[in-house]
């Protein structure tokens, strides 16, 4: 009996060494706790949201833009009329490894309310998905729905590129292969548009800047364990393919117009503030909502989804704002709803 204990309690003891080499190994099993988390979130983010939904919305789910599993989009515009719409294509978020199109359902469904058609595009994350495919996909996608704008009732010239965190990046990296053709060629990704069919960017909650990160403190071990993941290399910051996803040291003056915003108590609004920087140094137009330090209640990561608050509502109404300066979308055909700016 003794000799079974002892024997049961090696194996215990072999399996608790066997998961610690894991975790030390691969960033997989810690990203798999992460994404566990991130798709808990977006669930609570969708709940919240519902409400602010208007009504008269269609919505057309899983629509293929190439073969792979993860390459699919959902559409969301109002009811009514046949007229193309102007097109806000959204890139979701999830630390590049994790979350989904599903994520940010409810939001694109209130943008829609305002007479876009709204794009949310799904990419590959996960085990064996790392840097670029995601850009390459989302690259993709975009020439897919060009091709097919008559089909799906959208314009296919004057696209809003939008995305929220990780997807804010991956579309400011898409932006900057479209503008700027020696950086296309460094990153081998040719562009699916051409840059007068990129007219603005919405970039909330991004991080722009692997090399500035900060990857020490309280978000340290979640920093290191998605970039390690992300760009297939534990030593990211050495690694000269990687680097190229950082934005702000490669932007050039045409970089198309961009919204820039952040919460105060986002780790990552740093990296919004230096990119706002310096695109308007280089002469971007750009604008900007960001808040004080002592903004209260402290607006974290991701603070636009929740528009229950003050800051949410403003950031939907700036963002409307600064896309509505370039072109007016179509008049919506729904009635507004309470997640429609005034």
């Amino acid at each position: 009996m003794k000799r079974a204990s002892l024997w049961a309690a090696g194996i215990v003891a072999l399996l608790l060494l066997l998961l610690l080499l894991a975790f030390r190994l691969s960033p997989w099993p810690s990203a798999a706790v992460i994404t566990y988390m991130f798709s808990r979130g977006d669930d609570a983010s969708e709940a919240a949201l519902e409400k602010h939904v208007p009504a008269g919305i269609v919505a057309r789910r899983d629509l293929a833009y190439g073969p792979g599993r993860d390459e699919r989009f959902d559409l969301y515009h109002p009811a009514g009329s046949t007229a193309p719409r102007r097109m806000i294509v959204w890139v979701h978020g999830g630390a590049w490894i994790a979350g989904s199109k599903d994520g940010v359902a409810n939001y694109l469904k209130v943008l829609a309310g305002h007479g876009y058609a709204t794009v949310a595009v799904e990419y590959s994350t996960g085990f064996g998905s790392t840097y670029p495919r995601p850009v390459e996909q989302v690259n993709a996608a975009l020439g897919h729905l060009v091709r097919e704008a008559g089909a799906l009732g959208i314009a296919p010239g004057r696209i809003v590129l939008a995305g929220d965190s990780a997807g804010a990046q991956i579309a400011a990296q898409i932006a900057l292969l479209t503008t700027d053709p020696a950086y296309a060629r460094a990153v081998g990704i040719a562009p699916a548009l051409r840059p007068g069919q990129l007219s603005a960017l919405l970039l909330v909650s991004g991080a722009y800047d692997v090399g500035t990160i900060n990857l020490e403190g309280d978000h340290g071990w979640f920093l290191k364990t998605v970039l390690w993941a992300y760009s297939g290399t534990r030593n990211f910051l050495e690694d000269d393919r990687f680097r190229l996803a950082s934005i702000t040291p490669n932007v050039t003056p045409a970089f198309p117009r961009s919204f820039l915003s952040s919460g105060n108590a986002d780790p990552l609004a740093p990296q919004a503030v230096a990119l706002a920087e310096k695109l308007r140094s280089i002469g971007v137009e750009t604008d900007t909502l960001f808040f004080p330090a002592d903004y209260r209640p402290p607006l974290p990561h991701e603070y636009q989804f929740n528009l229950d608050t003050a800051a949410g509502r403003q950031a939907l109404a700036a963002m409307l704002a600064f896309i509505e300066e370039d072109a007016p979308a179509s008049p919506p055909a729904a009635a507004a709803g309470p997640g429609q700016a005034p």
